[in-house]
């Protein structure tokens, strides 16, 4: 499921729903539920803070569904990550949210030279990696690899 939540930029919802099939399928999840969200910059500056105690927006957060009174769709959410899973027992199941901001995510692919509709695509592949328990900041590349690999099997550059 994809929601827009946000209307500062012009998102095609169709392709961005095709797309989280798509890379769940590649991921090997491709009965699991998730839910996209996209949030202005204001509503990802305030789950930013609130769940990173980090300042201003970033570009995508994943809130696994096991968490403490979550609920990015309506516009609430908590971090609590889930375990790192093994794929079999993610199947069939709601996985969680991600929340995307299109604002930044604009921003970062002017930077990067890539169009939005890719990097909205590269931070749900991003998203659902994170669903699934990956952790590029603690896994020493594991995530990073994955991800790359993903890409690749997607058509997405790296």
């Amino acid at each position: 499921m994809v929601l827009n939540r946000q209307d500062k930029v012009r998102v095609e919802l169709a392709p961005l729903k095709t797309f989280l099939q798509q890379a769940k399928t590649a991921a090997g999840i491709p009965r699991a539920k998730v839910t996209v969200c996209l949030v202005s910059d204001r509503e990802m500056s305030r789950l930013n803070q609130t769940y990173r105690r980090k300042h201003g927006p970033t570009d995508v957060l994943s809130f696994p569904e096991r968490v403490v009174a979550t609920n990015v769709r309506r516009g609430t959410a908590a971090s609590v990550p889930a375990p790192h899973e093994r794929k079999s027992e993610l199947t069939g199941r709601s996985l969680g949210d991600i929340a995307i901001a299109p604002e930044t995510a604009r921003r970062y692919a002017q930077r990067t030279g890539r169009s939005l509709r890719d990097e909205m695509r590269v931070l749900i592949l991003h998203g659902v990696l994170h669903l699934m328990g990956y952790d590029h900041e603690t896994d020493h590349g594991e995530m990073d690899r994955k991800e790359l690999q993903l890409r690749r099997r997607l058509g997405l550059a790296p």
